[in-house]
């Protein structure tokens, strides 16, 4: 595996797809990190107080969790991928900590693909895809995951935005959880 500090983080391409293909290549590899602070698995060095959401503390042990994983990575894959469910079951402090732990990937040069599975009708589309991509996005994403389940006009928000800003999107087609067929293999 390369030396972290032997790719420093130049300017990015001006759209995700190009700058994933540009790491990967420098890189050697596709790997991306999965970012998913379940709190019962937080390792003990990094536990605050009850470790439960409605801990305040909590949200500052996963925050902290989470920049020494980012730090670790830098240079070291091209993608993190946090899962925004893992973040928003601790409140306001949840949130505010992704918005830190985004931020300081991508100053670490590092592509954050936001695992939200969004998807909505209408203006409340374009509501997440500002919140992700738009130019104050709390939570500044490079890509995003969305839900196509109500209907491919729901992504016209999420693509629209993502193709004015430079960012990807990834369209969940068939996901790989055991009940997954019970819905996505009917024949209808």
């Amino acid at each position: 595996m390369p030396d972290a500090t032997a790719l420093p983080s130049p300017p990015r391409p001006a759209h995700f797809g190009d700058a994933l293909v540009e790491r990967v290549r420098a890189l050697g590899h596709p790997l991306c990190v999965g970012i998913d602070p379940h709190l019962a698995l937080v390792p003990e060095p990094f536990r605050r107080g009850a470790m439960s959401p409605d801990d305040p503390a909590t949200a500052d042990a996963v925050e902290v969790l989470c920049n020494a994983l980012v730090d670790r990575v830098a240079g070291r894959v091209a993608v993190v991928k946090p899962q925004v469910a893992f973040f928003e079951q601790l409140g306001w402090r949840g949130v505010r900590a992704l918005e830190r732990v985004v931020a300081r990937a991508r100053a670490a040069g590092l592509l954050v693909l936001v695992d939200a599975k969004r998807g909505d009708i209408g203006s409340t589309a374009e509501g997440y895809a500002a919140a992700y991509f738009g130019a104050r996005a709390p939570v500044r994403a490079d890509a995003l995951t969305v839900s196509p389940y109500l209907g491919l006009d729901t992504l016209a928000p999420f693509l629209d935005a993502a193709r004015a800003s430079g960012a990807g999107v990834f369209v969940l087609v068939k996901t790989s959880n055991p009940g997954s067929g019970d819905v996505q293999d009917l024949a209808v």
